[in-house]
């Protein structure tokens, strides 16, 4: 008897620890995805609420409209948190980007990278014009003309 009781005693601690591991296993699991949750949440293009909430100091710049795609690329590789926002009270209307100023070195890097590649982008010619010259080049030269003519037989 002393016997069944040891086993039954050890099973039931080897239950005991088991439980606590798996717990203990779970709750780390959790708290690990909780942390990527909030890492990823808080990263890039958000709400203007959201960038208020990271108890952060925001700054803003004005751009253009057809520079947002752009500038939204080069903030993306710079890892730049930041909110778009459209001000209706103009016309025509303005778009502020705002971002967290800690990261202001890295806005003004990204947004030094935009600004020159859009000036790099006004050098480039346009595609369209030239397979348009190249079009008309085409037409210029000189065909082969092929006459068919027909071989009458006596």
């Amino acid at each position: 008897m002393a016997v069944q009781e040891e086993i039954e005693q050890k099973s039931f601690n080897i239950m005991i620890s088991t439980t606590k591991l798996s717990a203990r296993t779970v709750l780390r699991a959790v708290k690990a995805a909780f942390r990527l949750y909030q890492s990823k949440a808080s990263q890039g293009k958000q709400s203007v609420r959201t960038l208020l909430r990271q108890n952060r100091g925001v700054s803003s710049v004005e751009i253009s409209k057809t520079g947002i795609h752009g500038l939204e690329r080069y903030a993306k590789k710079y890892g730049i948190d930041y909110a778009i926002r459209k001000d209706t009270s103009e016309v025509p209307p303005r778009y502020l980007v705002f971002f967290k100023a800690p990261d202001a070195e890295a806005f003004h890097s990204a947004f030094k990278e935009y600004s020159a590649s859009l000036l790099n982008k006004d050098k480039r010619p346009s595609v369209l014009a030239r397979l348009q010259e190249l079009v008309q080049a085409a037409a210029e030269l000189p065909g082969k003309v092929r006459h068919k003519e027909q071989e009458r037989g006596l």
